[in-house]
């Protein structure tokens, strides 16, 4: 358990030596909120109370006394790592991990083979998925999220680029099922749509709104899958203009409109937001985002 919950574990220890959630925060570097959140955690998984809340502050239960005098000797341990680890961040070198749903993999992925030409020392880790990685749990570095904007108190959340989307069929599914006019579309083609009809992507809200659910005679549980079925021809569906554009086959149906547009976002945890590592990957991600033209 301990290499698995060190992060709480460790701020429970601060909170025990020093009495006070702003004591234990201060030193730990984190919002006040982190070091609440760490300790319900811990005391979850345990399912004992490892403190006694009081006006003045944290007194230790029996529990939370044996875990202070078992954390001491490992935190005295994890100091000299944090030192080591820190003498190390100041170049550009080590692990990069960087994470975004899979559609964006055609944008990103390239922006990650040049920064690690340019910092050959930079071993890069590259997750792609639907679930939201934890930064406060050194998941990742990077993360690019699409949506609402982050919340986490920890997070410093940037506005980075909003991805357009718009209606397209292969041409090889017109020439099968035919080419409707405008006003009949959303009447007479065959959609690819996303498995989940509560999915809050806008283009996908729009598409459930005004389509009838029998024309959705595809659906995915995943984006990339939704991408590959439109590029093969299955139905007509929503792409990124950027990644419609590579294909000449593709044709569009309804173009761009603002209210598909994806607002995407980067996040990057407050203790790691300015390490050299972390800033120079942004630079060029930032620099890379100005001439993709999905960018706003």
């Amino acid at each position: 358990m301990m290499s698995e919950n060190w992060d709480e574990i460790r701020t429970a220890f601060q909170v025990a030596k020093l009495g006070t959630v702003s004591g234990a925060a201060q030193v730990l570097g984190v919002h006040h909120a982190t070091v609440i959140r760490h300790i319900d955690a811990l005391e979850g998984q345990l399912g004992v109370k490892l403190f006694q809340r009081h006006a003045r502050g944290y007194t230790p239960t029996e529990a939370g006394a044996d875990l202070l005098s078992v954390a001491q000797t490992t935190d005295d341990q994890f100091s000299q790592l944090v030192s080591r680890i820190k003498g190390r961040g100041e170049d550009v070198s080590g692990e990069l991990v960087v994470t975004s749903l899979p559609g964006m993999a055609s944008v990103v992925a390239p922006v990650l083979a040049e920064f690690q030409r340019t910092y050959p020392d930079v071993i890069v880790r590259y997750l792609t998925g639907e679930r939201v990685f934890r930064l406060e749990y050194g998941e990742a570095h990077v993360a690019i999220r699409a949506g609402k904007p982050p919340q986490e108190p920890d997070n410093v959340a940037q506005p980075f680029y909003s991805q357009s989307h718009a209606l397209y069929a292969h041409k090889s599914y017109l020439e099968r099922f035919g080419h409707p006019e405008p006003d009949q579309m959303l009447n007479e083609l065959r959609f690819v749509g996303h498995d989940d009809h509560t999915n809050r992507a806008p283009f996908m809200r729009w598409l459930y709104e005004r389509v009838d659910p029998d024309r959705i005679t595809f659906r995915a549980s995943e984006v990339e899958a939704m991408i590959q079925a439109v590029l093969s021809g299955i139905g007509a569906g929503f792409l990124p203009t950027h990644l419609a554009a590579g294909h000449d086959d593709m044709i569009e149906l309804m173009g761009a409109r603002p209210e598909w547009e994806s607002a995407n976002w980067l996040v990057t945890h407050v203790d790691l937001h300015r390490t050299p590592k972390v800033q120079a990957f942004l630079t060029m991600l930032k620099d890379h985002a100005k001439d993709w033209t999905c960018a706003a």
